[in-house]
């Protein structure tokens, strides 16, 4: 028993020497929509801006493996899915799907609000920010500029 646990605190200081997961970029905002209100752009930023922005805040854990990784690969996917700030020379501006995604309660994930428990949203926030997310991204349009 003692050697299995020395072996995984090894492992587990091993593995915080691996680059991947430490490269905690926020890239310049380029563009963004045109927010219908400013209680929806407050609400995106507390939900969504996180994984779908480059205005991401890293938590500390962000730095320590293998909780690094997995933060990385999630905004980094996120930010290649759908980046509000990116919003002009995104090849592809899909805001109606974020309407739909919130719509079935795909989005937030939620993993994503066991961490962040202020991106769960009420019933009436959930209906305010689907509201305005529609009005924002005009209903069933797949690319919006501003």
């Amino acid at each position: 028993m003692l050697k299995a646990l020395v072996f995984i605190v090894l492992v587990g200081i091993a593995i915080q020497f691996i680059p991947y997961g430490k490269s905690h970029t926020n890239p310049p905002i380029v563009a963004e929509p045109l927010w219908d209100t400013p209680q929806t752009k407050m609400l995106f930023a507390r939900v969504c801006a996180n994984c779908h922005s480059n205005n991401t805040t890293w938590p500390w854990y962000s730095k320590v493996a293998p909780a690094s990784w997995l933060l990385q690969r999630d905004v980094g996917e996120g930010r290649k899915r759908f980046n509000v700030s990116m919003w002009g020379p995104q090849k592809m501006n899909r805001g109606y799907d974020a309407v739909e995604e919130v719509r079935a309660g795909e989005m937030p994930p939620w993993y994503y609000v066991l961490g962040h428990p202020e991106a769960k949203l009420t019933e009436k926030e959930k209906a305010d920010f689907i509201a305005g997310l529609s009005a924002t991204f005009k209903e069933g349009r797949t690319n919006n500029k501003p």
